[in-house]
């Protein structure tokens, strides 16, 4: 009789551990990790981040699987809704594609008029300002081929922020753009590495809507350089031990 309590009382326990695994993830924090370099240099490939799930509000693409709904055809709308920020770092899903994870940061709101002009941003005509600052050296193995890692590296005044980004070379296609307006409830993102994002400059991405956006990128982690999660022996010398725990900007 006391084994078969023990096993029901451990079946309970894992039981009320999941439920509680899954309210924390949909409502408060969910854990993301970078695959790729297109908010460098400001989150780098192999970062682990806390993305607050109620900043905005929610969804049903806060909750997993996008509650098994992702075309909206029983949930619709947002609850509890804020309003993101210009300059805020969110993760989301495209409307093309509801089942990838997308982080970029916001750079227009609904109504603004956005044109990119010789890889200059210009938002209801008014002109982002940025200035070349040291290069950012790219330690990724796959990207130390070229030019040795080195990366063009801007300081962009971003009304009351400033945004470090890269540029990595002039000419390229999404450095001059037809203007953009940014629907009602939609908002434009893009990538703090301009040459190497695929963000709202393409169709493939396009207006974000406010309904897919699933949180606020909060803070860094845990950080691993050349090095994947479940490699533990490398974790000695892979941690960016100076990345733990920093704030997302």
């Amino acid at each position: 009789m006391k084994t078969k309590n023990k096993f029901l009382n451990n079946i309970l326990s894992v039981f009320i551990a999941v439920i509680a695994a899954i309210l924390i993830r949909s409502f408060l924090f969910e854990p993301f990790n970078i695959p790729s370099g297109s908010m460098k240099p400001n989150l780098l490939v192999g970062d682990f981040i806390f993305v607050s799930k109620y900043s905005y509000g929610y969804s049903r693409h806060s909750f997993p699987f996008s509650l098994g709904d992702p075309a909206g055809k029983l949930i619709s709308g947002k609850f509890l809704e804020r309003l993101p920020k210009r300059g805020d770092v969110v993760v989301f899903k495209t409307p093309e594609n509801n089942r990838t994870d997308y982080i970029k940061r916001i750079i227009g709101l609904p109504g603004d008029k956005i044109k990119i002009i010789n890889g200059e941003i210009q938002i209801n005509e008014k002109r982002i300002l940025k200035q070349k600052i040291d290069e950012f050296i790219d330690t990724d193995n796959s990207e130390l081929h070229i030019n040795d890692g080195r990366r063009r590296q801007y300081l962009e005044y971003f009304y009351d922020q400033e945004i470090k980004v890269l540029d990595l070379i002039d000419g390229t296609f999404a450095d001059n753009t037809n203007e953009f307006r940014v629907p009602e409830n939609k908002y434009f993102v893009m990538g703090d590495n301009r040459d190497n994002s695929q963000d709202s400059r393409f169709q493939s991405v396009g207006y974000i809507p406010a309904d897919n956006i699933i949180g606020k990128a909060e803070f860094i982690f845990f950080s691993l350089e050349n090095a994947r999660f479940l490699e533990i022996w490398k974790w000695p010398t892979s941690i960016r031990y100076n990345r733990l725990f920093k704030k997302i900007k």
